[in-house]
């Protein structure tokens, strides 16, 4: 199953969100996205929030947190948490690396990036990779932070192979679905269980062809052990690609 709910956290008890249901064959998907609302700054310490998933300082002025879900599996694949945060860049890495670090997460060295404007940094968290992406722009922060689910990863037979990435291919729609990617020929039949495939690290254009519709043509960027999913919708429209892991 994939679904779409969305949230945001206001002071003023706003709330936000978006709810879509749609059923793949192998029953694995669902996804979450956040939105937002404007906050009131304050002159503040960065303090932990205690009512989000992932680590976030009380002190924002947007924040949204993105769910992929299995069917039938409370734990998520993996969580991403978007923010952008009224204070400078070294306080807000301060205050991941202080949090992260009471969490159990583990920093890795290799390929981090650390400077005035930008930080990337990888981690290794207790139920998988994770990474932290700081960007600096006028007076505010912004943090990407991510982190995966290795068991339920393994659990939905969605763990890219080492070094490797997987791409999932479902048709949910009502007449065969063809999918060309990497020189190769993926044909799916109307309600026929995905089919999934490694790929290398790289850019790939694709198409999607279903009958009486243009051809779908986009390219997809897949990096090591990531998860991607490609759709064609009960009406025969190709989604956009989607993150699983």
């Amino acid at each position: 199953m994939r679904a779409a709910r969305s949230g945001a956290q206001v002071p003023a008890r706003w709330w936000a969100f978006a709810c879509g249901l749609v059923l793949l064959a192998t029953c694995m998907l669902a996804a979450s996205a956040g939105a937002w609302m404007p906050q009131p700054l304050f002159s503040a310490d960065l303090t932990p929030d205690p009512d989000v998933r992932l680590p976030a300082p009380t002190r924002y002025s947007f924040r949204g947190i993105h769910t992929t879900l299995m069917r039938g599996v409370e734990a998520p694949l993996r969580v991403k948490l978007e923010a952008t945060v009224p204070a400078e860049l070294g306080d807000v890495l301060a205050f991941y690396r202080s949090e992260l670090g009471k969490l159990g997460w583990q920093e890795q060295h290799d390929g981090a990036v650390v400077s005035a404007d930008h930080v990337q940094l990888a981690f290794a968290s207790p139920l998988g990779p994770a990474t932290l992406k700081l960007g600096r722009k006028d007076s505010n922060t912004s943090v990407h932070l991510v982190q995966k689910n290795s068991d339920t990863a393994i659990r939905a037979n969605v763990m890219p192979e080492p070094g490797q990435a997987k791409l999932v291919f479902s048709n949910i729609g009502e007449t065969e679905a063809v999918l060309g990617i990497d020189a190769r020929t993926i044909k799916r039949a109307a309600g026929a269980n995905a089919v999934s495939l490694d790929l290398a690290p790289g850019k790939y254009s694709y198409e999607l062809n279903v009958p009486g519709r243009p051809a779908h043509r986009n390219i997809l960027t897949v990096a090591a052990g990531d998860a991607w999913e490609l759709t064609v919708g009960r009406d025969g429209e190709a989604w956009s690609p989607l993150q699983l892991y």
